[in-house]
């Protein structure tokens, strides 16, 4: 079952914890794999919510396979991101406060799928060379990735 939908079939859009993970994807070249949403149309880091029954990993893991076609291998915690500035209201009204956790991979398996249901194009870019259309919730992992603070971040 759907986790999100049998929540909401309860609280409908009332304000809900959510657990969001992903991972920034690094090739051989240390270039770094970012998604073009077909929800948005904006460039971000594959990544989702939590299922029910899922470790932290295993949500970053699948999250990037559904979106990528790419296994991960090893994940490093890069950051968590919480608190109020990290609530949002979907356009359908449901309202969250997100925990955002997110890992390094540098190890993985697969062909890389260039597009398909939610990415209109996953590629690999070089970090000084990232679009400039960068989903809203992801310009802060943007600006930590390239501070080169000390990881893991806590926010």
């Amino acid at each position: 079952m759907d986790y999100i939908k049998y929540l909401r079939s309860m609280v409908g859009n009332e304000k809900v914890l959510m657990v969001v993970a992903g991972a920034f994807v690094f090739d051989k070249e240390n270039r770094v794999l970012i998604q073009n949403r077909s929800d948005n149309g904006q460039w971000g880091f594959p990544g989702g919510f939590m299922e029910l029954g899922e470790s932290i990993q295993d949500t970053a893991r699948r999250e990037v396979f559904e979106e990528t076609g790419l296994l991960l291998d090893k994940l490093e915690l890069f950051g968590i991101y919480s608190g109020p500035e990290y609530d949002k209201t979907f356009s359908n009204g449901d309202q969250v406060s997100l925990v955002h956790i997110s890992f390094i991979c540098r190890q993985y398996k697969g062909e890389l799928v260039e597009s398909n249901e939610e990415s209109i194009l996953n590629k690999f870019f070089g970090l000084d060379e990232l679009p400039e259309n960068i989903f809203t919730e992801h310009k802060m992992l943007v600006d930590d990735l390239l501070s080169k603070k000390q990881v893991p971040i806590i926010r």
